[in-house]
């Protein structure tokens, strides 16, 4: 299980490289089911591997001027803010067991991955679903929709906190039609919030947690490996047919997990 889990991590980076995003959005299953991390720790373990890999990827995106930093900054201080407070303060204080349903305890770790679930099936709708080409002028002057950028900011933290994703599928069309970002700036931006999202967000679970820091290591450096392997095929590949066939992939594993942890609750945890 464990080479698979190896393998599954070099897939993180590969996507990501090759996608600009839905690498993360495996992080957690695989954390969960291939190397039998708990579902409460691998959202923190996420937030670590996703983080830093993003952080690698967002660095030839900034050389190439596809980083949009004034963007990074609005729509990230939110999201930051509310990605920390939430595992800081939120994700410890969730109760063991959160309700009952009949004879069918919800517990903590089951709440999580349900959530995680729902989050991919939403994710692989956004993949699946085919995108019109951006024919949006490249000099068109910004204008900010400050009220709605800093709610949907909030609201992405909060989310990235409780389940561990980046959330890449929800701030790239964001920056786009919010922030009226070409489409591959928004994907070198949104890289960048992702990376400061989920790093600062991990600061407020050390004190919470012990980590295995050989693991993460080697899950990170793997997804980072991962991405040079994604930049390099995406030069070769139609990233718009593997986006689809990966949404494909990230809807049925979304729907295995929704399956898995309501009929056999707690298995693999």
């Amino acid at each position: 299980m464990e080479i698979a889990g190896y393998i599954a991590s070099l897939v993180i980076g590969i996507s990501l490289g090759l996608i600009g995003g839905g690498g993360s959005i495996l992080t957690v299953p695989v954390l969960v089911y291939l190397f039998g991390v708990e579902p409460v720790l691998a959202t923190a373990y996420s937030l670590f591997i996703v983080g830093t890999s993003s952080l690698v990827g967002a660095l030839p995106k900034y050389k190439q001027g596809l980083v949009n930093i004034k963007t990074a900054v609005i729509f990230g201080i939110p999201s930051i803010a509310a990605v920390f407070a939430t595992r800081k303060f939120i994700v410890p204080h969730i109760p063991s067991e959160v309700f009952q349903i009949g004879d069918f305890i919800v517990t903590k770790p089951i709440l999580m991955m349900l959530l995680f679930a729902v989050l991919m099936v939403f994710a692989s709708v956004s993949m699946i679903r085919e995108k019109g080409k951006s024919t949006k002028n490249e000099n068109e002057e910004q204008k900010f929709n400050y009220p709605v950028i800093l709610l949907e900011g909030a609201v992405v933290g909060v989310l990235t906190g409780l389940v561990g994703a980046g959330g890449g599928f929800l701030i790239i069309p964001a920056l786009v039609l919010l922030s009226k970002l070409p489409m591959k700036q928004a994907v070198g931006t949104s890289l960048l919030i992702i990376a400061a999202k989920s790093l600062i967000g991990f600061t407020g679970d050390i004190s919470n947690y012990k980590m295995d820091w050989t693991l993460l290591g080697l899950v990170t450096t793997l997804a980072i490996v991962g991405i040079f392997i994604g930049n390099q095929l995406s030069k070769k590949i139609d990233g718009n047919k593997l986006k689809k066939g990966f949404g494909w992939f990230v809807l049925v594993m979304g729907i295995y997990i929704i399956a898995k942890e309501l009929l056999l609750p707690g298995a693999g945890h």
